[in-house]
């Protein structure tokens, strides 16, 4: 079993790779990093960034993970800066913000990065959803968006954690796959 350290203090994400590395005989370790985020247009950047900046803290090979999010009828609003908007927004926000829009989609933009000081890898997924039209479940203030997305079945991600699941289907995790294949043929 390979152990990899995973700048992130998300349970979600940790569950996420947990769930899907195990059949590539990875485990990542959770580790709080203090590290800053830069703002960017292009979400790869800002996951690369943030591998590089953990990378300096731990100086040990590490992961990192980042989701950003884009509606098309905004325009790809927020992009790259989910994070902020995130946690100033209310669930409320998001629904103001679609009322008067026919499409209702949104895409999860999942990023991974690994630096380990020489070699720097990046792995991406999209997942398409849509926005609902009230807020159903419970999370933390800075993730709003989990109450009025659905990217399957007929729950929103709040809902999901709220029945005590993740976030996530299993076919949801393509970016921990594209991650597990890419690793467990290094050496």
């Amino acid at each position: 079993m390979s152990m990899l350290l995973f700048a992130t203090t998300n349970s979600r994400k940790i569950t996420e790779a947990n769930a899907t590395l195990s059949d590539y005989d990875i485990v990542v370790e959770p580790i709080k990093l203090d590290i800053d985020e830069i703002q960017h247009r292009d979400p790869a950047e800002i996951a690369k960034a943030k591998a590089r900046s953990a990378y300096k803290v731990i100086n040990k090979p590490v992961v990192v993970s980042d989701t950003s999010w884009s509606i098309p009828a905004l325009g790809g609003f927020p992009g790259g800066y989910m994070k902020d908007v995130s946690a100033w927004f209310k669930p409320s926000d998001w629904t103001s913000l679609m009322a008067d829009k026919q499409d209702r989609t949104i895409n999860c933009h999942e990023h991974i990065a690994y630096f380990d000081g020489e070699q720097l890898q990046h792995f991406e997924s999209t997942y398409k959803g849509v926005i609902i039209n009230e807020a159903r479940g419970i999370v933390s203030e800075d993730e709003s968006i989990e109450q009025v997305a659905i990217l399957y079945g007929d729950k929103t991600m709040a809902e999901q954690k709220s029945d005590g699941g993740i976030a996530s289907a299993g076919e949801v995790l393509e970016h921990w796959r594209q991650f597990g294949e890419w690793y467990s043929n290094l050496a």
